[in-house]
This record gives structure tokens, C-alpha cells and sequence, in this order.
């Protein structure tokens, strides 16, 4: 029988039963402030449908936390047809500022474009690109400033084409707010150092002149092997984030921003929204503010987190292969940050 043939008082209790069972999924019968984000354009249709569908299937077709697409241009209206028929969530989409996206006057173009074909002629991936280094300076300093986003706190960063593996049984906002953490991820790799030459010595320059920001219990052995004087290249991979953004709105993040900012090597270079980000939560926060979600099987191309620990695959029906994962390959972070987090030697896994 269909809900419009219900009698009236029966589509009242319908609605109510759908309310007690949304509001039971979490033990504290409540919803954080929070929001996914999405920068997409009109072009990254397709493969923005497919990870909604999949993030709605496995999480939030029980939860409706809103969502809030950003896009430099606006988006058609084809687009938001597609993207608001996948949910019964709020959808809100938005149009970067130009002068959060577009690369600023004060850039040297002559010198950007210079270095940009040393980084084709050096093969580099996205080395010619101006409009990604415009998404990862606006991912670094400007998404969280967006008109949508500010009635947020915590945010769900979703990207086109990824994939969600496992069912998420619990509120993962919930679990930061309540056990009093910053910033999670999945997938921890190293940079191409190539794309971040002068960064470290950036981050020295900022951590010298405003050694106030920087808690005694940091990070900073996850990301340095030898105490701060060289970077390690791991980082965080911020294609997929839950964070607090107030802390990004904080003094530290803001002053570490700029700073960054000036020195021109978003443009110059190719430095990432992941490092950038990875590098400010190692250094301006406490160690156990980190988190690394388990349980959440993520895959952006051609990486994948497979859950490994006690029954998370399992519980979570995942669909990865976690002897396929990139978890315990040469190239992952995941190990160094384990060991550091539980105070034990690093050792590198087997190239064989």
C-alpha cells in the first residue's frame, strides 16, 4: 500500500516511527553541525552521482546531513536536477568568489609559468595546471570562509568518483564531537616532493616566529624523521576529511595560511591543499585530537583504505579486498603514523 492510500492518523505514526528510528541511530538522539562539501564542476556530473549514491547508501540515507556543492562557475541546472533526486537531504550550491579561486595579481606570472613547464618537462602530474593549484589554495585557505559554510562546524569532504566500501553504522560527526577530536582520515601517502621544494622550509619559518602555536604534543615525529629539520613527505590524503573548522578558522591555521600564503608557492610550485592541511594538524594540535577512521572503506582512485582492525570489514559488509588495499604497501603513511601513535620503531615495509 502506498503512504498517499494511508488513512491520516496512520501517515502521522508512519512519520513519527521514521523519526524515532533516525533519531535512535544516534545514542545521543542528536545531529552535529555539520555538512558535507563538494567542489565539483557542471563536467563532474557522472562521477559526483556515483559517490552520493554510494555515501547516501552506506551512511547517510539514515542520517540527512546536509550537502553544499561549490563550483567556480555556477552550476547548471542539469546538475541540480541529478545530484537533489539522490537524496532527501538539504542540497545547497554555491559559486566560488573569484578572488578565493583565481590565481592572485601579486603572483610572478612569468616566473609560475616558468616553473610550471619544468614540472611537465619533469613529467609531474598536474604540473601545468593553473586550475589546480586555484582548487588547492581555495581547499587550503578558502572553503571554510564560503557563504554556505559558515552556519557549519564540522564538515564531510566528498570528491567525484570516489567510492564508499562499508556501511557506517554510526554518526562518524557524533564520534569527533564527543570524544574530543580535530581532524580524521583514511589514507595517509607521501607527497612528490618535486611539488612542495620550499614548503618545509616555509613551515620552519612560520613554527620559528610563532613557536606559541605549537603544542608540546604534537605530531610533528610522524611527519619529520629527523626532529623538524626535513620533511618526511607524509601526509594526510584531504580528499577525504572530517574536520572541525573552527580549527582552520583559528589563529593558528589562519597566521600559517597566510604566511604560506605570501611566499607565493601554490603558484610557484605545486603545493597541496593535503600536505598543507596534514602539515597544520601535525604541528598546531594536540596528537590525540588525530583520528584515522578504520572502519570507513574508502577509495579514491587508485588508492583504497580497507578496513583491517578486529570486525570492522565484516560489521561494515565492505566490498574492498583488504589483502588489495594500499594500507600496507610502500608507498603508505599508515604504518609510520601507527607506529608513532603507539610509540613503537617504524619499520618499512617489504618492497617485495
Amino acid at each position: 500500500m502506498s503512504s498517499s492510500s494511508l488513512p491520516r492518523g496512520s501517515k502521522i505514526l508512519a512519520g513519527l516511527a521514521g523519526i524515532l528510528v533516525r533519531l535512535s541511530l544516534s545514542p545521543s538522539g542528536r545531529r552535529a553541525n555539520a555538512s558535507f562539501v563538494i567542489l565539483a564542476r557542471n563536467s563532474d556530473l557522472a562521477g559526483t552521482v556515483r559517490s552520493i549514491r554510494e555515501i547516501e547508501d552506506r551512511f547517510n540515507r539514515r542520517y540527512r546531513y546536509p550537502y553544499v556543492f561549490l563550483n567556480d562557475q555556477p552550476f547548471d541546472d542539469k546538475f541540480k536536477e541529478h545530484i537533489s533526486l539522490l537524496t532527501d537531504a538539504k542540497v545547497e550550491f554555491g559559486v566560488v568568489p573569484k578572488d578565493h579561486w583565481n590565481q592572485p595579481d601579486w603572483v610572478d606570472e612569468p616566473t609560475a609559468e616558468a616553473w610550471r613547464d619544468w614540472m611537465v618537462g619533469e613529467g609531474i602530474i598536474y604540473g601545468e595546471s593553473v586550475s589546480y593549484r586555484n582548487m588547492c589554495r581555495f581547499n587550503s585557505g578558502f572553503f571554510f570562509h564560503h557563504p554556505l559554510m559558515q552556519k557549519y562546524r564540522w564538515y564531510w569532504r566528498v570528491e567525484p568518483d570516489v567510492h564508499f566500501h562499508c556501511d557506517i553504522d554510526y554518526d562518524p560527526f557524533i564520534y569527533m564531537e564527543e570524544n574530543d577530536k580535530t581532524y580524521g582520515f583514511t589514507i595517509s601517502l607521501l607527497e612528490f616532493p618535486e611539488t612542495i621544494r620550499t614548503l618545509w622550509d616555509a613551515v620552519r619559518e612560520f613554527t620559528n616566529k610563532y613557536p606559541h602555536f605549537v603544542p608540546q604534543d604534537n605530531s610533528l615525529n610522524f611527519i619529520s624523521d629527523d626532529g623538524g629539520y626535513t620533511y618526511n613527505m607524509c601526509h594526510f590524503w584531504s580528499n577525504f576529511e572530517i574536520a572541525d573548522m573552527d580549527f582552520w578558522r583559528g589563529p593558528a591555521y589562519q597566521a600559517f595560511f597566510q604566511y604560506l600564503d605570501t611566499k607565493g608557492g601554490f603558484y610557484y610550485e605545486r603545493w597541496g591543499d593535503a600536505p598543507v592541511h596534514s602539515i597544520a594538524a601535525a604541528l598546531f594540535l594536540p596528537k590525540d585530537k588525530l583520528h584515522f577512521f578504520d572502519e570507513i572503506g574508502y577509495e579514491h582512485p587508485p588508492y583504497t583504505h580497507c578496513p583491517k582492525n578486529g570486525n570492522n570489514w565484516k560489521k561494515g559488509r565492505c566490498t574492498c579486498d583488504p589483502d588489495e588495499a594500499f594500507d600496507g604497501t610502500e608507498g603508505s603513511c599508515l604504518g609510520r603514523w601507527e607506529s608513532f601513535m603507539n610509540g613503537s620503531i617504524y619499520e618499512q615495509p617489504s618492497q617485495e
